[in-house]
């Protein structure tokens, strides 16, 4: 059984209402998306508890089985075929659903929590946000997509349906191929699932237009 995740924390400065738990992705860590907070001018900054976990350090396969953090291993991958380790995805699940639980024993509703993540760890955000037992606040599913949705017809939660889910893609991304996305985006709609998409020209990455629809996204949320 793997070991607790270590995070890096963005205590709130005021009364606790609201938590984010954001996932970075392949080969980064917790610290890769931290300098985002102020860019999102959110009203209810003060009030939210950002955390930013640690993957797991593990083998990857397509970087030549070289160590480092990753929610899950790639086996092979191109514009058309992403091979993942899909039992890596549902261990990473195991881990990251506690944090959740965390902010609720604090005293926050599941409402409250948003899941965030880029690349791997928008997968995971997915993964996770589609199948939790209660309603949260929202997803955000950054250059992603989501191996696991064939499963979802089976594990997927009522409640997820009606979480806010934003994707967004760069339509240069040479790392995760924006069909693979909007394919994620297009299933999950026919699903039923409360989904939205955007795409802008940039690679694998964050753009400033993108921000800003995450900062519109998030302060409609949390009031």
């Amino acid at each position: 059984m793997r070991a607790e995740l270590s995070t890096i924390n963005i205590a709130p400065t005021s009364t606790h209402k609201y938590s984010v738990i954001w996932l970075h992705g392949l080969g980064a860590d917790g610290r890769d998306f931290e300098s985002i907070v102020p860019s999102l001018h959110l009203r209810a900054e003060a009030n939210t508890h950002f955390i930013f976990p640690n993957a797991p350090i593990q083998s990857v396969t397509i970087n030549h089985h070289m160590k480092m953090r990753a929610w899950f291993d790639i086996l092979a991958i191109s514009l058309e075929e992403h091979t993942v380790d899909i039992t890596g995805i549902y261990q990473s699940a195991d881990l990251v659903a506690p944090l959740i639980q965390k902010e609720i024993d604090k005293g926050i509703p599941a409402e409250n929590i948003m899941l965030a993540g880029f690349s791997q760890g928008g997968t995971i955000a997915l993964h996770v946000g589609l199948r939790y037992p209660q309603k949260l606040a929202g997803i955000l599913a950054l250059s992603t997509y989501l191996p696991t949705i064939e499963q979802l017809s089976n594990e997927g939660s009522s409640t997820g349906k009606t979480n806010p889910v934003f994707m967004a893609h760069g339509i240069l991304d040479a790392v995760v191929a924006i069909e693979a996305g909007k394919s994620t985006f297009d299933k999950l709609s026919t699903l039923g699932y409360n989904i939205e998409w955007h795409d802008y020209l940039m690679e694998h990455s964050v753009c400033a237009e993108e921000i800003s629809h995450i900062s519109v996204f998030m302060n409609s949320i949390f009031v």
